[in-house]
């Protein structure tokens, strides 16, 4: 471990220096006393991968793969054979080492005063003070530097993800007509939550590398089709970013989905599967886990296209975010009281907002103003479409966390132009968003030296 850890300090750019000195992360080191006592054999951590200049140890590996069996646990997802799975979690370890690495290359860094800021900002979402917060991560076994570090890769990460993909995204006026005026999919109001399941083709691949592609691709269907559980199978195989936590891509309409997904999907009903999409990227497989209708013409361009009006909501919610700190039965628990003490008149609306709310809306007393269909995710919309003015929700689950929403007033208004083009580039920009990133996370990958040592024997 330790001369894993100098490696990386030592920026060492050449992996054919790590390579040399390979022999010490396999072998015992010896170590001796200055009075030349018998030596004493200490074990130091072996590799598990040389990605460019820097490694990943046995030791990082095996953290790992604790972390996300206990996450897929957490989930009710059965676990994967230990052996493939371990392959996985190592290739997602490979893909998010290359990112961290172009990242330092061009000089993003996350430095200690921004990290602080965050942690702090943290600490105050979930109404604790900085010590109590570190107090409570360690409580929950994760040692505190250690959780700064990876809050430090996250951002980091997302920060190279922006730069180098989301903010090169343009949607020029042709995109958008052409969108407005598809009608194959306006005649398609509907939402489809997903899991996904994509088998990566590398850069330039041979054809017997697509061929030995296709084929894993082909197994895995076949072990979905002989009644093999999704999640399970997404976490043994999948190469797409949500793979380990079991595939699931949540809510998607269909004007925000490739259109080879959308034809693939057409007729498909809830838990049922579709056959191998190919995609420049490599092979997908998806599962439908549910359908909807979309409600009051909200989230579809579509439908928003075919209404001269739309109505509005003028809304506030209280949000209670779900994370190593706060489980999803603390933050329902919390938000039934705080609806129970705005019924019995003990406390208003705005004050809890003020008080407990997670959202950057709780200096407004969680007050969202007038809200367009397809402004809010959809399971918050269907919930606030439901209300009457003056009603507040139960708590509702989104991918934020858990919601009390309490609708103040709705009104009908015109649907601009303007609003019709701005939803039409906000679908066209999702997709190509998740496209291009798909797209990049290959290049990425596929440039990246990579030795695999997993399967020595003296590891």
């Amino acid at each position: 471990m330790f001369l894993a850890n100098f490696f990386r300090r030592c920026h060492v750019s050449c992996p054919a220096l790590i390579l040399a000195f390979g022999v010490f992360f396999s072998a015992p080191v010896l170590a001796q006393d200055n009075q030349a006592q018998p030596s004493k054999q200490v074990v130091v951590d072996s590799i598990a991968a040389i990605v460019n200049s820097d490694v990943i140890t046995k030791g990082e590996l095996n953290e790992r793969v604790t972390l996300v069996e206990a996450q897929l646990k957490q989930q009710n997802i059965a676990l994967p054979p230990r052996t493939e799975f371990q392959k996985q979690v190592l290739e997602h370890m490979i893909v998010e080492r290359a990112q961290l690495q172009l990242a330092k290359d061009m000089g993003l860094r996350v430095d200690d005063t921004q990290l602080d800021r965050t942690i702090a900002l943290m600490a105050e979402q979930n109404h604790m003070s900085l010590a109590q917060f570190k107090r409570q991560t360690e409580q929950n076994g994760t040692p505190f530097e250690k959780f700064r570090e990876k809050v430090r890769e996250e951002i980091t990460m997302s920060r190279l993800r922006d730069r180098e993909v989301v903010n090169k995204i343009q949607i020029n006026d042709a995109e958008v007509d052409n969108l407005l005026g598809a009608d194959s999919q306006l005649q398609m109001p509907e939402q489809l939550r997903l899991g996904h399941i994509l088998i990566r083709i590398p850069e330039n691949a041979s054809p017997e590398q697509i061929a030995e592609k296709r084929a894993r691709a082909e197994k895995v269907l076949d072990v979905l089709k002989s009644g093999g559980d999704f999640q399970q199978t997404a976490a043994s195989y999948s190469d797409a970013d949500e793979g380990l936590s079991g595939g699931d891509i949540g809510w998607r309409s269909t004007d925000r989905l490739p259109k080879s997904f959308v034809d693939a999907l057409a007729g498909v009903k809830p838990g049922n599967v579709t056959g191998i999409i190919k995609s420049p990227n490599g092979f997908h497989i998806l599962k439908v886990l549910d359908r909807r209708k979309m409600t009051n013409g909200a989230e579809s361009v579509a439908s928003a296209s075919d209404k001269n009006t739309v109505q509005q909501i003028h809304a506030r919610h209280i949000l209670i975010k779900v994370n190593q700190l706060v489980s999803a039965d603390e933050a329902k628990r919390k938000l039934i009281d705080l609806r129970q003490r705005i019924i019995n008149k003990s406390a208003t609306f705005e004050e809890l907002a003020k008080t407990y709310s997670n959202d950057g809306s709780a200096s407004r007393g969680g007050d969202l103003g007038w809200i367009y269909p397809g402004d809010t995710v959809p399971e918050f919309e269907k919930a606030m479409v439901a209300l009457k003015p003056g009603e507040i929700s139960e708590p509702i689950e989104t991918q934020f966390g858990f919601h009390l929403i309490q609708v103040l007033d709705k009104k009908t208004d015109d649907v601009s132009a303007e609003r019709k083009r701005i939803a039409a580039k906000q679908a066209l920009r999702e997709r190509k968003v998740a496209e291009a990133t798909e797209e990049w996370l290959r290049q990425l990958r596929d440039k990246a030296y990579v030795e695999y040592r997993l399967d020595e024997k003296h590891q």
